[in-house]
């Protein structure tokens, strides 16, 4: 049966399998998983019946739509609407929603703006940050993980390393949650989240004016040595704003779930410290905060051997990637000594993650501390999971921990 919200009349091609399966839904949300094998299963390329659009959901053709942006475009929207057929309903981005030069351009001088040496002298603050944090929570004993910590922490760090002011911050989280709800149909999710949010204010935080020193004025300093125009700066610092710290919230939190439902990877986290990042990578690729993106064909092309034709929107299934048995050993085991160079988490190519070394520095400095303090980490009551469109995070994570 066609969703309410389907907004394609397109047929499949012949030969693809047909699915009745919704990735936008209250069901999927809380257990993707069965969908997952179903897909990946049915073959190569699906075609979702729901919505008139193609998936993929294996890892290597989830690869290939990742890496081939010349076939597969970000730049006609990497949801599912599609900018030459619809218009373009979302703020003009110059990175997630862009292809070459000017995709290009633009991440160049994000990667500058975030290079190692800039995060090396964040490192310190950053750790002083998790330090305060990770004590005040342990010594209250019992607390929620999301709110007290995978939000609280990141909320603080981040906008003062973009130098944004501190009057407002509690709007990032609803425009990120917006962002991301606006990547799937418009169904109630992204409607409720879209009331919550301004257009105008995440545009006025970008603007030289509203910054104090930090990487939101590295980007302004770009275009005044002409690498981006004056007017496409705070294109790019709103970018980082809105997409920068909801996916390393959920980051977060998705390793402090998987670390206290494991005890035993807790156990060998404590005793080997220096596998915090690989912890961390582990949840992204167990957890997969970001599920989803779409990318448009540019041509008539094929996928797995399957007939893909100019204009489809392909839904790239990366959470279905990240636990492919083609791809992975024993895949729904939360492993942090597993070796996970490669998981999709971040995407890949080069539309990936321009931020994930900021994340990851985030997600290592948050466990350090709190390795050293805590002796055992336990589930204290109802999990809540926080239900997007594009997003995998929780709303609430009440635990217990036992200092060391």
């Amino acid at each position: 049966m066609l969703s309410p919200y389907a907004i394609y009349d397109t047929a499949p091609p012949p030969g693809v399998p047909v699915l009745d399966i919704d990735p936008f839904s209250a069901p999927f949300f809380d257990d993707p998983f069965p969908a997952h094998e179903a897909m990946r299963e049915a073959g190569p390329f699906v075609w979702l019946g729901q919505y008139n659009i193609g998936a993929v959901a294996r890892y290597e053709h989830v690869r290939e739509a990742l890496t081939d942006w010349e076939r597969f475009s970000s730049a006609r929207g990497v949801g599912m609407e599609d900018f030459e057929r619809h218009g373009r309903f979302r703020l003009p981005s110059l990175i997630l929603e862009a292809d070459p030069p000017l995709h290009t351009r633009s991440r160049g001088v994000l990667s500058r703006a975030l290079s190692p040496p800039v995060l090396k002298g964040l490192r310190a603050r950053f750790a002083a940050e998790a330090e305060g944090i990770v004590e005040q929570v342990v010594a209250a004993g019992r607390f929620d993980a999301v709110r007290d910590l995978a939000e609280a922490y990141p909320l603080r760090v981040f906008p003062d390393a973009m130098g944004m002011k501190r009057e407002g911050r509690e709007k990032l989280l609803p425009h990120a949650e917006m962002l991301f709800n606006s990547f799937g149909p418009r169904n109630a999710l992204f409607e409720a989240s879209r009331a919550q949010a301004s257009f105008d204010w995440i545009e006025e935080q970008g603007r030289r004016e509203n910054l104090s020193p930090g990487l939101g004025l590295v980007i302004h300093e770009a275009a005044d040595r002409g690498e981006i125009s004056s007017d496409e700066a705070p294109l790019l610092v709103r970018a980082l704003l809105q997409a920068g710290l909801d996916t390393t919230v959920n980051a977060i939190g998705a390793t402090l779930y998987c670390l206290a439902r494991f005890p035993d990877q807790w156990e060998r986290l404590r005793a080997e410290p220096a596998l915090a990042k690989a912890a961390f990578d582990e949840a992204i690729r167990f957890e997969s905060p970001v599920q989803t993106f779409f990318r448009t064909a540019t041509r008539d092309t094929e996928i797995g051997g399957a007939r893909v034709q100019e204009g489809d929107k392909i839904l790239m299934m990366l959470a279905s990637a990240n636990r492919d048995p083609r791809q992975w050993d024993a895949p729904d085991r939360y492993d942090i000594t597993r070796k996970t160079l490669g998981h999709v988490g971040f995407g890949a190519g080069i539309h990936q993650c321009v931020g994930q070394i900021l994340a990851r520095m985030e997600g290592e400095l948050v466990l350090d501390a709190l390795v050293r303090r805590v002796k055992c980490i336990r589930i204290a009551g109802d999990v809540v999971r926080r239900h997007n469109n594009t997003l995998r995070g929780l709303a609430s994570l009440p635990v217990e921990v036992e200092r060391a």
